[in-house]
């Protein structure tokens, strides 16, 4: 098995500890007037936006286990739940402009994720588990 590029490493942790940290944050939040009032601005029910965020959460935390573990449907999991949650804020959001940190944010996980050596290093425990 090839080695795991550290990128990639640093990567899956960071999804892990924010995915973990996001439940904790989403479920404090839950009973935050402030919170509630701004989310109830939006054309998704509050409830929508909290199953939408603990959805996003999972998917960062297993996104992140299935990476350090190499398995290449996760950073594609990642990818695509993270374009569809752009989507759906573009589209609900009433601070649309807040959504510009995390989209750069995004943008660069996707880089590094897609770059040569950790194209390698899916490829090749793809191979090893196919084998």
């Amino acid at each position: 098995m090839k080695k795991r590029p550290t990128s990639v490493t640093i990567i899956a942790w960071i999804l892990i500890v924010l995915g973990a940290l996001s439940v904790v944050t989403t479920t404090v939040m839950t009973n935050n007037p402030t919170a509630v009032a701004l989310m109830s601005k939006s054309p998704l029910p509050v409830s929508v936006q909290y199953g939408i965020s603990y959805f996003g959460s999972l998917v960062m935390v297993v996104s992140g286990i299935a990476m350090l573990k190499g398995q290449n449907w996760a950073r594609w999991l990642y990818i695509g739940w993270s374009v569809i949650g752009f989507i759906i804020g573009v589209a609900t959001s009433p601070a649309k402009i807040a959504m510009i940190p995390g989209f750069v944010v995004f943008l660069i996980i996707a880089f590094f994720l897609f770059r040569p050596r950790a194209n390698d290093y899916f490829a090749k425990v793809e191979a090893v588990a196919n084998a």
